[in-house]
């Protein structure tokens, strides 16, 4: 029975490979900040079923005594502030957990046992300003917020350990991936959200910022497992993660709504404080690569992504109204 570690298991990606990893026979450890916290916001399916251990991203010695103390073997880092809302802010401590986390994770690789092997979260964003779409795995990155700078920065580590020290790492390029455990800061949930809540009754508008900026949207169920293929392929590489396909926020507004008998056009509203320029360059990843050598595919396609996000927004609502 292998030893996995989860940082932020507590988040969308954290919970759904830790559920995975569970199903496939693994013993599961996470690591947080706060365990008390951690207890409070864990996906339930996973109460009693991981084990938790506190651990601050900036203090390096405790990273070292779980390795030891679960002799773990592999290692899956989603620790990081998000992508969504809070890319720009406060940009040191994102460098330090979003960046210097992983290095910390590395060096007590490297002082405990050189053999765990470690998967990274990249992320799209370090790609930025690119002028080339899409995006492949030999694309130049140009990241434009302190997010994507230092997810950069923990990619080029990833390849500096490899490389260096012989480590088994590689680098989930991913790009969006949403699900109902999605936070209110990332407007898939926000819509998702809304939308139900206006069928209730419960709201009458939603307001968003340019509903013509386009993203490669995939489910996070189907993401996470592309990380745990990387660590049972022989061979450490870095792969893009995407569906290769870009849709609209108005798309999903459009879709979320109509979902539900209604027409968005009623009720979203365009608000400037929240709206963002569109890019000149769409976000979209060429997933060639790891479909070719892993055998990975998503399973869930846009429409049945947003109709699987605003069936679990009902449930959730209901669930508190009663």
């Amino acid at each position: 029975m292998a030893n996995a570690l989860i940082t932020g298991i507590t988040g969308q990606d954290g919970s759904y490979l830790a559920e995975l990893l569970i199903n496939n026979g693994y013993n599961v450890v996470g690591v947080a900040r706060d365990l008390k916290k951690a207890v409070d916001k864990l996906t339930p399916s996973l109460l009693n079923r991981v084990n938790l251990y506190q651990w601050n991203m900036q203090d390096q010695p405790p990273i070292m005594e779980v390795l030891q103390k679960y002799k773990i073997e592999e290692v899956y880092n989603f620790a990081a502030y998000s992508s969504g809302a809070g890319m720009y802010d406060d940009p040191i401590a994102i460098g330090d957990i979003n960046g210097l986390g992983l290095t910390r994770i590395f060096e007590a690789i490297r002082a405990v046992n050189k053999d765990i092997k470690v998967c990274q979260a990249s992320s799209s964003e370090m790609f930025g300003a690119t002028t080339e779409t899409p995006q492949s795995e030999e694309t130049k990155v140009y990241p434009r917020s302190p997010y994507g700078a230092a997810k950069l920065y923990a990619h080029n580590m990833v390849k500096i350990y490899r490389q260096r020290y012989g480590i088994f790492a590689c680098s989930a390029i991913l790009y969006n991936h949403e699900s109902s455990r999605r936070g209110l800061g990332f407007v898939t949930k926000k819509i998702s959200n809304e939308a139900v809540r206006i069928k209730l009754g419960l709201s009458n508008q939603l307001c968003l910022g340019n509903l013509d900026s386009y993203r490669d949207w995939g489910f996070a169920g189907d993401y996470v497992k592309a990380m745990w293929l990387m660590l049972q392929n022989p061979i450490a590489d870095d792969y893009i993660v995407a569906t290769g396909e870009v849709h609209s926020v108005r798309d999903f507004c459009e879709c979320a709504f109509s979902y539900l008998d209604l027409d968005y056009r009623d009720y979203v509203y365009v608000e400037s404080d929240l709206y963002r320029p569109a890019e000149s360059i769409q976000l979209v990843g060429d997933s060639g690569k790891i479909r070719k050598m892993l055998g990975w595919k998503p399973t869930v396609n846009f429409f049945d992504l947003v109709k699987m996000m605003v069936d679990e927004e009902m449930r959730n609502i209901k669930n508190m109204m009663n």
